[in-house]
């Protein structure tokens, strides 16, 4: 399959903006099914969890696919919610283009701005369709100067909508309009007005007055949008099915496809993990370069492990289709992979993306099973829901009996517990969540070590520990001679620092620091490598307790609208939850406004604000970063295990000789 056959296509918008009721018309408009399903009664092909249908949303994305003008278009529906973000985070990194889905009743919203600026980062030509035309209220100038404002000014509508709102009853392309009838600025000068501001040439044909054919304008649009510069604009109401047969069209003219070859050595990623009753577990794998065969032997480099294909689906939403064969640039389920997760590299990583970093869990939760006899069971399905999505991150602390899961928000844990109980027959309670805080030095400092008591052992540590600026992660550096410290028992150091780092004096997980290894020594006959595991943690504790640490909170970038006469009293709850925000902006009765939050102090907020609203005020909120808290804030975390500054209790814990 070449790539001008082949299109990898991601399905991206704020929630409610019509992701899943497009996939399905396209799906329909293309003769892959026969029949249109309904997101609202739970019919829809791209919705297969039981949840999924009963809630009318999306949890999971969806692979699915369809042939037009014999392109063959691999879709993925993502989900729209914020709660599960790490999906769509996992789904973009395989895409080759983006269709982004604004609602032109709601326009565009923070998760928009967020989805926005990810597919820029990650350079995805991008198409941009407002769905809803027809809802009342809509005007086609606000959503246009909306997405000129928020997103980019090199946009270029395709069409020119008739009428709006109620009246809205379809489009004309813009290519046969020279003058503007609607008003509303969409004609095919508009086109050559946006291809001049990336292309001199244009702009001096422009200045002068040439004309342009219509073939030269949509190649000329055709390359810029393949170079992810200038991006194409699609209107219609996805529910009624209007634009849909226009939407196919422009993707397979302006959405590229992928770049590869089935001769080249094997490249590929495995995306998402599900369950299959039949078949068991499934890997979906998009590959990059190379072809996959039924029986290959293939390399996880990630895991350095080697798998065996035994089937290759290509899956139709709940249907599916044996391929025997996954060609370069393809994207299919993969059965066989047992070994390998969510992330992992099959073969080489040779034109293999990064992924994106969209979805920050700000939220941590306990587990406990109703029934304590089916505690086991328990661990077991919360293994496998983690395997599907890395980012719960569950810690099973076994002496304890306890369980903790990192999640996005309330949706997600009612999406939780659904699962548990249709997939694995388990009731399960959540505690009430708690914001996950940080830690971070308040200074620089050193950690030092020797553990070279009870015999037999040696190990000599010296760390420098100085902070970062915010969002710098951790960077680990030794500035030790291997004639000082063999390098074999450096790398067991540098293995064990993150994991010292994830319990703080506070209890919190420490970040945004430089740790060097400044010094080190082992001896000849005492030392043995488990003595730098055991030597590690205390170090590191050693030096934080010489630097200090100030705690760090989540914050939200947000963006509130309210009718006018509500201003003045949100700004004054705003001020309390220590928000920082701009002037509010002011639109047909209509204020908005803009800044970040403590996700601490606004966790409610949102339902709070639509209750003092009767439903008219909206909070569209995402993740901005962790700032330092104020003074007056404390949050201290249960530390689980022995606090290796007990220096003495903590050797003998890690020895297993630690009395209960």
């Amino acid at each position: 399959m070449t790539a001008k056959s082949l299109r990898n296509i991601g399905i991206f918008a704020h929630v409610d903006a019509g992701k899943t009721t497009t996939t399905e018309h396209m799906l329909y408009e293309s003769g892959t099914i026969r029949a249109i399903g309904s997101v609202d009664h739970g019919t829809a092909q791209t919705d297969s969890l039981e949840v999924e249908r009963e809630r009318g949303i999306s949890v999971r994305s969806a692979a699915t696919s369809l042939i037009w003008k014999d392109v063959h278009i691999n879709l993925v529906d993502t989900p729209g919610h914020v709660d599960f973000l790490s999906e769509v985070e996992r789904s973009m990194r395989v895409m080759d283009g983006a269709i982004l889905i604004i609602s032109a009743a709601e326009g565009v919203q923070a998760q928009t701005e967020m989805l926005w600026h990810a597919l820029r980062s990650m350079r995805i030509p991008t198409l941009i369709y407002i769905n809803k035309m027809d809802r009342i209220g809509v005007s086609v100038t606000h959503i246009m100067q909306d997405i000129k404002r928020l997103l980019s000014t090199h946009i270029a509508p395709l069409q020119s909508p008739d009428g709006e709102g109620e009246e809205f009853t379809g489009m004309k392309p813009v290519w046969a309009i020279e003058s503007d009838i609607e008003g509303f600025g969409l004609t095919r000068r508009s086109i050559m007005e946006t291809i001049a501001d990336l292309d001199d040439e244009m702009l001096n044909r422009v200045i002068e007055g040439e004309d342009v054919s219509i073939q030269e304008l949509q190649e000329k649009l055709q390359n810029l949008s393949h170079e992810a510069l200038a991006f194409p604009v699609c209107f219609g109401s996805s529910q009624r099915g209007v634009g849909i047969r226009e939407l196919l069209d422009a993707a397979v003219d302006y959405l590229p496809g992928p770049a590869g070859d089935d001769t080249e050595d094997l490249a590929g990623i495995v995306f998402k993990i599900e369950r299959d009753k039949l078949m068991g577990r499934t890997a979906f794998v998009r590959l990059y370069r190379g072809s996959l065969k039924n029986r290959d032997a293939v390399v996880n480099q990630t895991r350095d492990v080697q798998e065996k294909v035994t089937q290759i689906r290509k899956m139709n939403g709940q249907k599916h289709a044996d391929l025997g064969q996954l060609h370069a640039g393809d994207i299919a389920a993969v059965y066989g992979l047992s070994q390998s997760q969510i992330g992992d590299i099959l073969g080489s990583s040779a034109g293999i993306p990064s992924s994106p970093s969209l979805a920050i869990p700000l939220l941590t939760v306990q587990v406990l099973a109703k029934e304590e006899s089916r505690y086991q069971d328990l661990v077991e399905a919360l293994q496998e829901l983690t395997e599907e999505d890395p980012l719960l991150d569950l810690q099973w602390l076994q002496s304890e009996r306890e369980l903790h899961l990192k999640v996005m928000g309330a949706i997600q844990l009612e999406i939780l517990s659904s699962l548990l109980l249709t997939r694995y027959g388990l009731q399960a309670e959540f505690s009430q969540p708690a914001v996950i805080y940080k830690e971070t030095p308040a200074r620089a400092g050193e950690g030092f070590i020797a553990y070279t008591m009870p015999k037999p052992c040696w190990a000599i540590l010296r760390f420098a520990i100085e902070p970062l600026p915010r969002g710098s992660g951790l960077i680990y550096s030794s500035i030790v001679r291997n004639e000082d410290l063999l390098s074999s028992y450096q790398n067991e150091v540098q293995r064990r620092v993150p994991d010292a780092l994830t319990q703080g004096l506070h209890g919190w997980e420490v970040t945004d620091l430089k740790v060097t290894l400044i010094e080190g020594q082992h001896h000849v006959w005492h030392t043995h490598p488990l003595d730098f595991v055991v030597a590690t943690p205390m170090g590191i504790m050693n030096g934080l307790a010489s630097t200090g640490t100030s705690l760090l909170e989540p914050v939200l970038r947000f963006r509130i609208t309210v009718p006018e006469e509500y201003g003045g009293k949100v700004m004054s709850e705003l001020v309390q939850m220590r928000a920082e925000f701009d002037a509010p902006s002011i639109l047909q009765g209509r204020c908005m406004i803009e800044g970040i939050i403590p996700a601490a102090t606004s966790l409610e907020y949102p339902i709070r604000l639509r209750s003092m609203t009767s439903g008219r005020g909206v909070m569209a909120s995402s993740f901005y970063g962790y700032q330092e808290c104020p003074r007056e804030v404390h949050a201290e975390r249960k530390r689980h295990g022995v606090n290796p500054l007990d220096q003495s209790k903590y050797i003998l814990s890690v020895r297993s000789a630690l009395s209960t």
